[in-house]
């Protein structure tokens, strides 16, 4: 493919199967308040890419395609890339400074820009979240025009209002279910309410008792009996920041309720803004024996833990987060442990 210096919008989705997280290695010195950090991830090239759409993309500027060659010498011709070819994206090495009131500041190294770094999910508006409270839905789907059996795109649907703020015409809102109450398995403390989400609305005409809304968007089924809350469109570029210390936790399961956790899969864990967490952390996922044999000790002791996958976080609420598997070496069980990035 011959580049042709010619700027091109990308779309998020013609990225999202691409992108894996390249990890953010942190290096801390005792007795300094300076961490230094490097980071980037890999994308696997699409037709039609070239460097300078993907430095404009990923740099924000067209004009660092050099140093983006200058981070993948196995491209012999920087006008020659193809389809399928796995190169990493790089954004600087910088340090960050942490003043005395918590803000952090950045200097750069030699003279180098410090550029954020980011990750591409473009279904970000189609992941769900655990809730402590359940959120008051703002209406009910009661109907479909014709009495369709599945809802999709285009479909008119008639809604019931269930709070006190009115539907409003030309306005969207996200459709979502609940499912009932998650409770620690081992505690038995209820941990929250998943919301689900299958689509957007909009609302098209306002009736006395009812409203009418088209599906203008539907990421999964659509069923009668879906609610509706405001709708609000996230970024899907995730800014990668660095990790909690000192964080310990574990996943409570997967958004779809499959039993068996893989990569790319989101999920949900059972820590959130209370715990310092926020969107573009990573964190370990890992499992840790015990050692039953007695030798040298008296009683069981704990083995050294064992990293076996990451996850990237991608929205919070406030005692949960919704996450996204980036790597596992085996399959993720609900209940599995995570904590802060190991080396």
């Amino acid at each position: 493919m011959c580049w042709n210096g010619k700027f091109k919008i990308m779309t998020c989705l013609c990225i999202l199967a691409a992108l894996i997280v390249f990890p953010v290695h942190l290096f801390a010195q005792e007795g300094k308040d300076t961490v230094e950090h490097e980071a980037g991830f890999y994308y696997t090239v699409q037709k039609g890419d070239t460097l300078w759409d993907l430095s404009a993309q990923f740099s924000d500027s067209p004009w660092l395609w050099p140093e983006l060659w200058s981070e993948n010498r196995q491209i012999s011709n920087p006008h020659l890339i193809y389809p399928g070819e796995r190169i990493r994206i790089y954004h600087g090495k910088g340090i960050d400074t942490f003043a005395p009131n918590n803000v952090v500041t950045q200097r750069p190294i030699k003279n180098e820009t410090v550029k954020k770094t980011y990750y591409y999910y473009s279904p970000i508006n189609s992941i769900g979240f655990i809730r402590k409270q359940p959120l008051i839905p703002r209406g009910i789907i009661f109907k479909v025009k014709d009495d369709k059996g599945l809802i999709s795109v285009g479909d008119l649907v008639y809604i019931r209002q269930k709070s006190d703020d009115p539907l409003i015409a030309g306005v969207k809102y996200t459709v979502y279910r609940t499912f009932k109450p998650v409770v620690d398995e081992k505690t038995k403390t209820p941990i929250g309410t998943q919301h689900y989400l299958t689509g957007v609305v909009e609302i098209t005409k306002k009736e006395p008792d009812f409203a009418v809304g088209k599906v203008v968007q539907s990421y999964r089924s659509i069923a009668i009996n879906d609610l509706l809350m405001p709708y609000k469109k996230r970024s899907p570029r995730i800014v990668l920041t660095e990790s909690r210390k000192g964080l310990n936790g574990k996943i409570i399961s997967a958004e779809e309720h499959v039993n068996n956790i893989g990569d790319e899969t989101v999920a949900f864990i059972d820590k959130g803004r209370e715990d310092g967490v926020t969107p573009g952390q990573s964190y370990s996922i890992y499992f840790q024996e015990r050692d039953k044999s007695g030798l040298g000790k008296k009683g069981n002791f704990l083995l050294s833990p064992v990293v076996y996958g990451t996850l990237l976080v991608l929205h919070t609420e406030k005692t949960t987060s919704t996450v996204l598997i980036t790597r596992t070496e085996k399959s993720i069980q609900p209940g599995a442990t995570i904590c802060s990035p190991m080396e």
